[in-house]
């Protein structure tokens, strides 16, 4: 089983940033790769970014590219999420997810995440 705990959303000004962080708890951190979504009022959620088990591998949806960045510390338990040059269209609760242990590269569909956290509000005013 794996607990995860997402924090640092919170509402910033159109070209602002703000840091995600992730602390998962339970099975070994280092055993599975991580990932962020994200879901809008209306909207299905969506994938962000995802990062292998060891870090040295990461894929950004397009809409993302070159304006965030996804990172992990294996010992400290934590994925990140740096999100600069923010828009209002990345207004969202946005979700931390975990595969499950021994799936160690990038996936960018939900369905191949095991574990979810609550999710932290993000909000981006124009």
């Amino acid at each position: 089983q794996v607990q995860l705990v997402e924090s640092g959303g919170g509402l910033v000004q159109a070209g602002g940033s703000l840091r995600l962080s992730c602390a998962a708890s339970g099975r070994a951190f280092s055993t599975y790769a991580m990932g962020w979504f994200r879901q809008a009022p209306g909207k299905e959620r969506e994938f962000v970014a995802s990062i292998s088990w060891s870090g040295g591998s990461t894929v950004p949806a397009d809409s993302v590219k070159g304006r965030f960045t996804i990172s992990r510390d294996n010992a400290k338990n934590t994925v990140y999420l740096q999100m600069n040059s923010l828009e209002p269209e990345d207004t969202a609760v946005y979700y931390c997810a975990a595969r499950h242990p021994g799936r160690t590269s990038v996936a960018r569909t939900d369905r191949e995440y095991g574990y979810w956290g609550q999710g932290t509000q993000v909000t981006v005013s124009s």
